[in-house]
């Protein structure tokens, strides 16, 4: 039996394994035996543990309490922890998911010990280096050795490494493919047991709303951007209801910068999964500067404003359903105003047609057997 540790540590990270862990359940329960350890990057209740039940993701085997620090601080302690689990258990591979600083210290201890190292969201690209998770993203599309990317773009950001499928897979032969978004089949599978309570208690009605979302650090740990991006909901709340659910982040920086200016926005704590996926079916469109839930809001076929000035999902922006913003608040309103408008959009299938999972563990199961 073959035996496949899945690495998680942040809410995307639990969301894409609970897709391959019902699959490896349902379909390889006598070839697999998937063992999930949790970093603990992410430590809030609301931002984890809520996640396992809901999802219905196995519990982890091993929780490492990483918890909060330094980017270097949280990828040295979860590796020193992660290599103890790899030497004892032996896996026949190791799968990392996305861009964290749990993805990279997985790629690193793995790669150490010759363990095969499948990393599920490769290829992807911003082209900006002062983001950390560029960083995260390069190192570990460098040393895995199965890279399934989501997009046809992430191949082609892949294109200068050598890859031949009718040799075996290894850090030097990379399996490169692209098998759709893992992400996709969450959200088909998800947003059937989605409820209305969240709007119901948040005092919300459907499609009168906008969802913001926000917490990358290069937004929330400068001042002039938080402040200008609070400022700037705060405006256009009174045109329409935003609502916000605060991440633990932003939250610790807005009282660091003494930012408070926000009273027209609905600022509700941090929500779960189907919570999420709930608030954005019924707004009306989305801020965000999250990657994750850019992508949902194009699954549920929602527009989007992205606080960003690049972005990894580029379909999506280049297909007119995304607009990058910034922290510009010329932009931001300009972006306010052309989705209130109700433009005439097309959400084509991108990122595959939600059977990604399947794709991968079949995959997985062949090769490394």
């Amino acid at each position: 039996m073959l035996k496949i540790i899945s690495l998680v540590g942040a809410r995307p990270q639990f969301i894409k394994a609970a897709s391959l862990s019902r699959i490896f359940k349902s379909q390889f329960t006598q070839t697999v035996d998937e063992i999930i350890v949790h970093s603990g990057q992410h430590y809030d209740d609301k931002m984890s543990a809520v996640f396992f039940s809901e999802l219905g993701i196995p519990l982890p085997k091993y929780n490492l309490e990483t918890g909060s620090g330094s980017h270097a601080q949280q990828t040295a302690v979860t590796i020193v922890k992660l290599e103890h689990i790899l030497l004892e258990e032996k896996p026949n591979c190791i799968v990392v998911f996305g861009d964290t600083n749990t993805t990279l210290a997985g790629t690193l201890a793995a790669s150490k010990l010759n363990i095969p190292i499948a990393h599920i969201e490769s290829g992807l690209r911003s082209f900006n280096r002062d983001m950390p998770e560029e960083i995260n993203r390069i190192i570990t599309d460098t040393l895995s050795t199965f890279l399934f990317c989501p997009t046809e773009v992430g191949v082609k950001n892949l294109s200068h490494l050598s890859s031949d499928k009718s040799k075996p897979a290894s850090g030097l032969n990379p399996w490169i493919e692209n098998v759709g978004d893992i992400m996709l089949d969450s959200s088909l599978f998800y947003s059937q047991k989605t409820s209305n309570k969240i709007l119901i208690k948040s005092g919300l009605e459907s499609n009168n709303f906008v969802l913001a979302t926000l917490h990358r650090d290069f937004n929330t740990d400068n001042k002039k951007r938080l402040t200008n991006i609070f400022e700037t909901l705060n405006m256009l709340a009174m045109r329409l209801p935003i609502v916000m659910p605060l991440h633990p982040r932003t939250v610790q920086k807005l009282k660091e910068h003494n930012i408070s200016n926000f009273e027209n926005i609905k600022i509700i704590p941090p929500v779960s999964y189907l919570e999420m996926l709930a608030l954005e079916a019924h707004s009306k469109f989305i801020i965000t500067d999250s990657g994750g839930v850019q992508k949902e809001a194009f699954f549920l076929n929602k527009p989007s404003i992205i606080l960003r000035n690049e972005t990894e999902w580029v379909e999506i922006v280049n297909n007119g359903n995304a607009m990058l913003c910034d922290a510009d608040s010329t932009l931001i309103e300009k972006g306010f105003e052309h989705w209130m408008s109700n433009p005439k959009l097309t959400y084509p299938a991108f990122y595959g047609n939600g059977n990604t999972a399947l794709h991968i563990c079949s995959t997985l199961v062949k090769e490394l057997s």
